[in-house]
């Protein structure tokens, strides 16, 4: 605009103003209307003027409208709004003439006729109200209200962000995404989304595909450290009260949930425990936020490859030590004081002289929520014992605790006597508790606290503090004494999560770290400590720019992709400002620090000299103390006042030789620097000691009992003396090198002067033992060696090392410096994760979303750029070798890491040209795509796999044909055969090569009959039989066989019947497991009288021996368990089975005499138990086992509860109430649902299951199909008994397949009623089959998906010793009906692995049939990753068996010697009876002898209860 004199309309003092004035309207294209008009001119004479100056429509509705900003905001003047006084208002170069794109301009727009303005230039717009009317209607869908990532945004502006995170707020909907950075507002509420289903929801899944979590980020950042082996970092900032503390809680949660493996040594519980101990000591309540954290933290969580924790490591950055003093207005101290105070009993009250928070005055603060911090000192001090601290080290931290409130309580006046200079210190009641609590004496305090001593070339001064002076030397005892106290609990911590292996064995270790650093802060009054936070801020801000905007389009250049350049806020200027040598603000505080005579105007004063020209500093008036730093956050102003002292806050000589002088070695131990070397102190001050105190309770006891004992009972005691003259050299030679911390050892060597007579050490009471809480491992002076190498940066006492030195220490920002630098090397060398946390308001309101706050911190923190950048950048980034192996599957056989394949796959793949591009050695792509590519290469490996099944059933079904085919060629020329009488043996051959069970009853049907003996020849074994009645064995046996008699004369059976009337006795069913016992002990006398029998055996006896002594591990596991179901004929057949193995070709003509001869014993067995149940009416009472009370709680609605203590505040999901972290919960194992033990009972929905409600046994979760009868679901126990009994010695009898028709048709049988199925009308390998596919078809395997990642890990320790202790402790875990039913199925591979003779089946070959059935990944899980953990589940399968399998030898050959050393005592009876006269004693210790044989034998656990941790 120009101001004019001459033509043109003239104002009343004569100027004429001339506007720039441009149209937007449809019709219209002139750039601009320039128009000279009047100051009074209003805005309706000036539109008048530009229509007629443009020649418009005068009927039209016009209005003007003011811009300031090029595309900014439009202000809409009313018709008697003034312009040139708008114009007045603006930059004087805005008055004059300037292009558009500078803004301050006026544009005149059209009205439609309802008054609102017509924006032509939005040519969207009118389509978007068309939409939305259409919308209205109902003639298309409703616009979707808010979007879970910020790049999906159809229009990206600052309003829509806003919009969006507002929308998504107000529904509870915190977290939002901006490609892979995570947006959270903190809503100042506890939201209930934090509970453990919500990890199990997220776990290893694609970022992006469940709505945006915290724990999304965590899952994303654990599986790209497994898949890439690459450390990650998860960066976690914003302003102080944006969540920052309670997000690091969560991660910290969700990384350890992700690790859990059940038989870890308690690394996990120690981190969580670590997080509560570290908020009570290092956060406290601010203006801004009630859980502020007042210093920064470093969490290294350290992981094997095979994603176990190995350990962690805690780093801490700049404890905010002025807090413990001064505080603003309605601030608070640190937590732990608040909850000592008040959560304390009488007794820890009276110990530590705790008064009321009101009376001390470093608190000075009235308690409101007394109840809250009750609570929150119970969870403190279960969290200081997840840690690792004992009782007796709580009770020297809280007495520490207790003395610094009491140091606040000292006060100074002048002495009364005018003359004497210096001050009197009291109260006398403070000064004595304080000596006390810290167990100095009181005179040493007092001069500490009041004079200063200084030492000189030739003299020593000691010169008297003024009061100033006298108050900053306490607040500086007080403030060294916490931060002491801070470092050693922060030592401590690291000390606990140290995994000791770490140091003897260089086993590769990946790492996720979680940085919860002090947000960006902006007091009223800002001082040294916001300085360094605003920084830290700095370079984290740095830190992000570099990843996510320099970086990244550096790369984008280099490769040579298309790529248009997004500007950004760049603070490298503010952060030279800062730190840069040599005129960088720290460089110069340090400077004026050492300067003697340098205060904090000099220090101010050469700071507005140095960067007076600076954009970052802002000057202010000359005498304000203060400066200004514009940040990327915005201008804080600093208070200059303390900033050299807090520069130079150290430990004072005098305070650190007071507290050295202490009598407690807590404190001693605190102000010593090196703890390696007070630990080795401590403990041979502790050894002397220990000796001393030994030696006079011997002189004690000695004298006491002189007169009642002689000399010699001592002569143990002072037995080694000569050997140990030299001890005391030893000791002193040993304690040369050690730092002594200015210690005289003379002084505690001085007891052991007083030992003249060496001594044992007693031995302790067993009976009194306590259980140490910490880690024996750890308790070295190695480990701690090598945590304080890792963290030495990181403490603040460390300049107590140069106190005696003429080198000056390190100030306060020179270690704040290097820590700092330390952090950014270590995030460096990561993967980073982002998380802004936002602040919702300033009020602490909660679900209050203040827009002005949040717009401004989006601002600063350069989110719209951020957005800009992730939308239109490359998410996904593969070298073209790492893309060749990620997705070769789908790439043809022959292609190579080249261009051209790669770009040939992704045109095939139809994915978006926009949205992926090739550089020149790498394959950039944007997340949709990559999910697509990621999606499809899952389809292909699901073909192929599904192909090679199909392909592999085929080859079995062909192989199974081609046999048959053979087989039914052979059996029509073996028919004709059998036709002719002179062809019996080759038939019986053929039928023998082909073992098939129908085939040889259908062959030798005709067979039998003539093999059965006739009338005339039992008559003959009988009459045999009874010339030797009174002998108790079987001398004689009949074998008829081709209508000859053969006689073995070692041999008899006492009653040879008709084998019919034997068929008939082996219908019998069994139903008592007693019935197996005492038929077992009658076999195993046979067995015995064999063997005591001094005559070499014949092939017969011994065939019926072998066979009859492993038979009964058979019936022994019969009756191991709970309710046997079989007929005596199964017995006989599986005892044919048995001597047909064990006979082979060589004794084949001996099988039917042995089977015979068992036949015969067990039918009169038989006929015995049938007299004896006639007889005995009254059946005996059961006993009843007490059974071991499990873990899991029962539900009636399938859930399986245990116990489990909380880390994070979760709700319950039935009475939606908080349950507060280290509380006790129970928790599902399957779907993860959390409540109170209290509210079990009230829960109504059923534990989420997917299965088939029609179907009855097969696809059935376990829960289902058991219950207190039948522990083991009955398909799968009537098939594993019948498989025992009948197919162990049949070849490759799990490797084999069955006829698919026989398997259908057993299926449907077994689905409608498996009681009322014969199985043994089916072949051996369609029952194994049906086994498999049981186990297949279960929802959720035998070893479930929960604990399929534990399971694997526990398999990769690396000490094979660990491996199985590990495995079993993750069984225990199981629920128990999974539990019950794979002990039942290990049990059975155990039996048929012990045939591996026939059945050519090992543990190995079982394992992996088995492994994908009971042990199989979850269906979420990537097929090529599954398929590389084969060999991890068929190692861990194998492992369980052949551990059973040793379990189970030694429990047999246990068995058999209590039944060797039986029979011994019962052939000693026999021979006592008949050679010895009638000797009641002797016989009564006999049969006392029998019977605790017999009962220690039944003692013994029934075989399939094998799973036990404790007996490995």
């Amino acid at each position: 605009m120009n101001v004019s004199d001459g033509d043109g309309a003239a104002s009343q003092d004569g100027r004429a103003y001339e506007l720039q004035i441009y149209p937007r309207l449809a019709q219209r294209k002139e750039a601009c209307c320039s128009l000279k008009v009047s100051k009074e001119a209003s805005a309706a004479s000036v539109i008048q003027d530009v229509a007629a100056e443009l020649g418009l429509d005068s009927s039209k509705r016009y209005v003007l409208a003011e811009v300031k900003e090029s595309g900014g905001e439009e202000w809409v003047l009313e018709a008697n709004d003034l312009p040139v006084h708008r114009v007045l208002l603006w930059p004087r170069k805005a008055q004059e003439r300037h292009p558009q794109r500078e803004g301050f301009y006026f544009l005149l727009q059209e009205r439609n006729h309802d008054g609102t303005i017509r924006y032509v230039h939005l040519s969207g717009l009118s389509k978007e109200q068309e939409a939305k009317q259409l919308v209205a209607r109902g003639f298309l869908p409703p616009r979707q209200e808010d979007f879970d990532d910020l790049c999906n945004l159809p229009e990206l502006k600052e309003d829509t962000i806003l919009d969006n995170l507002r929308i998504r707020f107000h529904k509870k909907k915190i977290y939002t995404y901006a490609g892979s950075i995570l947006i959270a507002i903190n809503p100042f509420k506890f939201l209930p989304i934090y509970n453990p289903k919500y990890v199990k929801m997220y776990e290893n899944h694609q970022l992006g595909k469940l709505e945006p979590h915290i724990f999304a980020i965590a899952d994303v950042a654990y599986y790209t450290m497994l898949r890439k082996h690459v450390n990650q970092c998860i960066v976690i900032s914003g302003e102080s009260g944006s969540g920052k503390t309670q997000s690091t809680n969560f991660l910290i949660h969700c990384l350890t949930a992700l690790s859990q493996k059940g038989y870890a040594s308690g690394v996990e519980r120690t981190i969580l425990g670590a997080g509560p101990v570290l908020e009570a000591f290092g956060n406290a309540k601010t203006a801004h936020n009630n859980n502020s954290s007042r210093f920064g933290k470093f969490i290294q969580v350290n992981y094997l490859e095979s994603g176990v924790v190995r350990g962690a490591v805690v780093e801490k950055y700049l404890l905010e030590k002025s807090r413990l003093v001064s505080r603003e207005k309605n601030e608070r101290n640190y937590h732990v004081f608040y909850y000592l105070l008040m959560g304390a009993t009488d007794e820890e009250r009276k110990e530590f002289k705790l008064l009321h928070p009101e009376d001390y005055l470093y608190l000075n603060f009235k308690i409101e929520d007394e109840e809250d911090i009750c609570h929150d000192f119970e969870r403190l001090q279960q969290a200081m014992e997840m840690v690792g601290f004992l009782p007796a080290t709580k009770k020297q931290i809280f007495s520490v605790l207790s003395a610094i409130l009491y140091l606040g309580n000292v006060t100074y006046r002048p002495k009364s006597n005018g003359r004497d200079e210096g001050l009197d210190v009291g109260p006398p009641d403070v000064l004595t508790t304080l000596s006390d609590l810290l167990r100095v004496k009181e005179e040493l305090l007092v001069e500490a606290l009041t004079k200063r001593k200084t030492v000189t070339v030739n003299d020593k001064l000691i010169l008297p503090y003024s009061h100033s002076q006298a108050i900053t030397a306490r607040d500086s005892m007080a403030k060294s004494l916490y931060s002491a106290l801070f470092d050693w609990i922060v030592l401590r911590i690291n000390h606990a999560l140290l995994n000791k292996k770490d140091m003897e064995e260089s086993v590769p270790c990946l790492s996720i770290g979680v940085l919860d650093i002090f947000g960006f802060e902006d007091f009223a009054t800002n001082s040294f400590e916001q300085f360094c936070i605003n920084y830290a801020n700095e370079q984290l801000q740095y830190y992000f720019n570099q990843h996510i905007f320099k970086l990244e389009q550096e790369e984008y250049k280099a490769e040579g992709i298309t790529w248009h350049n997004i500007d950004y806020t760049d603070n490298v200027g503010c952060i030279h400002l800062i730190s840069r040598k040599p005129t960088g603000l720290l460089q110069l505080l340090d400077e004026e620090s050492n300067f003697p005579h340098a205060t904090d105007k000099t220090l101010l004063a050469k700071f507005k000299q140095q960067h007076n020209n600076n954009k970052y500093f802002v000057d202010t008036p000359v005498m304000e103390p203060a400066f200004v730093i514009r940040h990327f956050a915005g201008t804080v102003k600093y208070q200059i006042k303390d900033f050299r002292e807090k520069n130079t806050d150290f430990m004072r000589p005098d305070i650190v030789a007071l507290l050295r002088s202490s009598d407690r070695a807590y404190v001693r131990q605190l102000i010593g620097m090196d703890p390696v070397a007070m630990f080795r102190w401590g403990i041979l001050r502790a050894t002397i000691r220990a000796m001393a105190a030994f030696n006079e309770a011997g002189r004690h006891w000695a004298a006491k009992t002189a007169e009642e004992r002689p000399l010699e009972a001592f002569e143990d005691i002072f037995a080694s003396y000569e050997s140990k003259k030299d001890m005391h050299t030893q000791i002193i030679n040993s304690i040369k090198d050690l730092q002594l911390d200015c210690e005289d050892p003379r002084k505690l060597l001085q007891s052991w002067g007083r030992l003249r007579f060496p001594r044992h050490l007693l031995q302790k009471n067993k009976g009194t033992k306590q259980k140490q809480l910490i880690p024996k491992n750890l308790l070295d002076s190695c480990t701690l060696k090598f945590i304080v190498s890792l963290t030495l940066h990181d403490r603040t006492t460390k300049s107590l090392l140069h106190l005696h030195k003429k080198k000056k220490p390190p100030s306060i920002s020179a270690q704040f410096q290097t820590s700092l630098s330390k952090l950014l090397e270590t995030l460096g060398k990561a993967e980073p994760f982002f998380i802004r946390c936002l602040r919702s308001n300033s009020e602490k309101k909660e679900m209050f979303f203040d827009e002005t706050l949040i717009v401004q911190q989006l601002r600063y923190t350069g989110m719209l750029e951020t957005v800009r950048i992730r939308r239109s950048g490359y998410g996904a980034k593969y070298t073209f070798q790492d893309f060749l192996e990620q997705f070769r599957v789908l790439l043809p056989r022959n292609s190579c890491a080249s261009q051209e394949d790669i770009s040939v796959l992704l045109q095939k793949l139809g994915l978006d040209n926009c949205n992926y591009q090739i550089g020149k050695t790498k394959v950039f792509l944007k997340e949709p795509e990559r999910q697509k590519l990621q999606d499809a290469l899952h389809m292909d490996v699901m073909c192929k796999i599904l192909f090679l099944q199909h392909w592999f059933r085929a080859k079995l079904k062909r192989r199974e044909y081609l046999q048959k085919r053979a087989s039914a060629v052979i059996i029509q020329v073996s028919y004709w055969f059998s036709a002719v009488p002179n062809h019996h043996h080759f038939s019986f051959l053929i039928c023998t090569l082909f073992s098939r069970k129908g085939f040889l009853k259908m062959i030798l049907k005709k067979r039998k009959e003539p093999q059965t003996p006739e009338d005339g020849e039992i008559t003959l074994a009988q009459a045999q039989s009874e010339r030797s009645a009174e002998g108790t064995l079987h001398n004689n046996i009949h074998l008829a066989t081709g209508g000859r008699l053969v006689r073995n004369p070692t041999i008899k059976i006492s009653r040879a019947t008709r084998v019919k009337e034997w068929d008939a006795s082996l219908n019998r069913e069994i139903t008592n497991a007693n019935e197996l016992r005492h038929l077992d002990e009658l076999l195993g006398n046979q067995v015995n009288d064999l063997r005591s029998r001094g005559k070499q055996l014949s092939a017969t006896e011994d065939l019926f021996m072998t066979a009859t002594k492993e038979f009964r591990e058979t019936i022994k596991s019969m009756y191991s368990q709970q309710k046997p179901h079989h007929s005596y004929r199964v017995l006989m057949n599986s005892y044919e089975l048995k001597v047909i193995a064990l006979a082979g070709e060589k004794q084949k003509s001996e099988v039917q005499l042995v089977v015979n001869l068992f036949q015969s014993v067990l039918d009169g067995f038989i006929r015995g138990e049938m007299k004896k149940g006639e007889a005995e009416q009254v059946k005996p009472k059961a006993r009843k086992k007490r059974r071991k009370k499990d873990k899991s709680f029962d539900s009636p609605l399938d859930h399986m509860f245990s116990t489990y203590q909380v880390s994070i505040m979760q709700s319950c999901d039935q009475c939606f109430s908080y349950i507060w972290a280290m509380e006790k919960a129970c928790m599902c194992s399957f779907c993860k649902m959390v409540c109170h033990k209290k509210c079990l009972s009230k829960i109504t929905t059923d534990c989420t299951s997917n299965y088939d409600p029609n179907s009855q046994h097969f696809g059935v979760r376990l829960c289902h199909l058991i219950n207190d009868k039948t522990p083991v679901p009955v398909v799968l126990a009537i098939m594993l008994e019948h498989i025992e009994m009948n197919g162990l010695y049949s070849e490759g009898i799990y490797r084999k397949s069955g006829s698919a028709n026989r398997m259908k048709e057993l299926y449907q049988r077994l689905q409608a009623d498996p009681n009322s199925v014969c199985l043994e009308d089916y072949p051996i390998h369609t029952v194994t089959g049906l086994v498999k596919q049981w186990l297949r078809e279960l929802p959720d395997p035998l070893m479930t998906f929960t604990h399929y990642s534990d399971f694997l890990r526990a398999t990769e320790l690396p000490e094979k010793l660990d491996q199985i202790p590990a495995i079993y402790k993750v069984l225990e875990l199981l629920p128990p009906s999974h539990f019950n039913t794979l002990e039942r199925l290990i049990f059975h591979l155990v039996r048929v692995s012990k045939e591996e003779v026939n059945n050519r089946m090992n543990p190995n070959s079982l394992a992996i049939v088995f492994a994908p059935c009971i042990l199989r990944c979850p269906d979420s899980a990537d097929p090529l990753m599954s398929m590389k953990d084969v060999a991890k589940t068929t190692m861990c399968v194998e492992m369980i068996i052949n551990e059973q399998i040793r379990k189970y030898n030694d429990k047999m050959e246990e068995i058999e010697q209590l039944e060797y050393a039986e029979a011994l005592a019962v052939n000693q009876l026999k021979l006592k009876r008949q050679n010895e006269p009638f000797d009641t004693e002797i016989e009564r210790t006999l049969m006392e002898r029998i019977k605790s044989i017999k009962e220690e034998k039944y003692i013994i656990p029934y075989f399939a209860k094998l799973f036990s941790v404790k007996t490995i």
